[in-house]
């Protein structure tokens, strides 16, 4: 079911794929408002199967199940393809706030199709790394990163209609895009023990790239949303739905016409000692090589200076490892 909420609207994508044009407009204008007002919004009607989702969700437990040194054997730094153990990653750091590691782990994977650029290829497009210990992994997290791909480029068609832009505005910069789908377990509090003063499962951040699709489970130690006038709001949640929101790159590319919005992951509550959740979280880029442009006033409120989305999101990425 979902829970009603003001700050983070819920949008039906079932007109945009089966209705007339005048329902694909509809529905593109209600994001525009969705990402001027909130940043935040949850998709139904995304024909992506639940049951693909759990089954993503049931073989990364599976790897996360397994003792330390055998995870260990998998492990990298933020950015790579594998293990991400707990306390190499600190959020909150992207936006200069000094936080304690993020109480979580990761699993990541992401595109492999090489450009034949040696160095491009080795940072954006490695060889995913599939643990033998998890054998369905690979097969189910394949097919959600190839729904997700095409799920992120009908987001950002919608959102070049909500700007009365051609319908490939942006995805003409996705013919070979970078992305990445982190699956992070956050563990229950009887794992990791108190919290250290400021410390989250996820610390405060914006994201980086285009659109982020997170499917995620209800828990106390959840999502939170930093609302326009400065609260901090607790997402809301529907099994069915996927929680979209953009990145720092779409909003530069709109000329902050649209959020990229603050939130965070609430520490482990001590009324659920043993709630352990596990996200889903896809993260959109586009090709590397793009230069993105701002779209000033009148679409946007600013103009940024064009930037190489290779170079930013390097950057990005470096400023958050611990």
């Amino acid at each position: 079911m979902t829970v009603p909420h003001d700050d983070v609207p819920s949008i039906d994508l079932e007109p945009w794929f089966h209705g007339s044009a005048s329902d694909r407009r509809a529905v593109a204008s209600t994001v525009d408002s969705a990402l001027r007002e909130s940043g935040f919004l949850l998709v139904t009607g995304h024909g992506v199967p639940t049951e693909l989702r759990a089954s993503v969700r049931a073989s990364a437990r599976e790897f996360f199940a397994q003792p330390e040194p055998v995870k260990r054997r998998y492990a990298v730094p933020v950015g790579y393809r594998g293990w991400l153990p707990p306390g190499v990653e600190a959020n909150g750091l992207a936006e200069g706030t000094i936080t304690p590691p993020d109480l979580k782990e990761t699993y990541s994977v992401g595109s492999e199709e090489k450009t034949g650029d040696a160095e491009l290829d080795e940072f954006w497009f490695p060889d995913n790394v599939w643990p033998a210990e998890s054998p369905a992994l690979r097969a189910h997290a394949e097919e959600y990163l190839s729904r997700m791909r095409a799920l992120a480029d009908e987001l950002l068609t919608v959102c070049a209609v909500a700007l009365d832009k051609d319908e490939d505005f942006f995805t003409r910069e996705t013919r070979h895009p970078s992305f990445t789908m982190n699956i992070n377990r956050y563990p229950p509090l009887t794992d990791v023990g108190e919290p250290e003063p400021g410390q989250f499962r996820i610390g405060p951040h914006t994201d980086f790239g285009t659109v982020t699709i997170l499917d995620r489970e209800m828990g106390l130690g959840g999502l939170q949303v930093h609302t326009l006038d400065g609260r901090w709001v607790d997402a809301p949640y529907d099994p069915a739905a996927f929680t979209i929101n953009i990145g720092d790159l779409l909003a530069r590319w709109t000329g902050d016409r649209w959020r990229s919005t603050r939130h965070r992951v609430l520490p482990p509550d001590p009324r659920a000692p043993q709630e352990e959740l596990v996200s889903l979280i896809f993260f959109y880029e586009c090709s590397p090589k793009t230069w993105v442009s701002s779209l000033g006033p009148p679409v946007g409120v600013r103009e940024y200076p064009p930037v190489l989305a290779d170079a930013y999101l390097r950057g990005k990425l470096a400023s958050i490892s611990v």
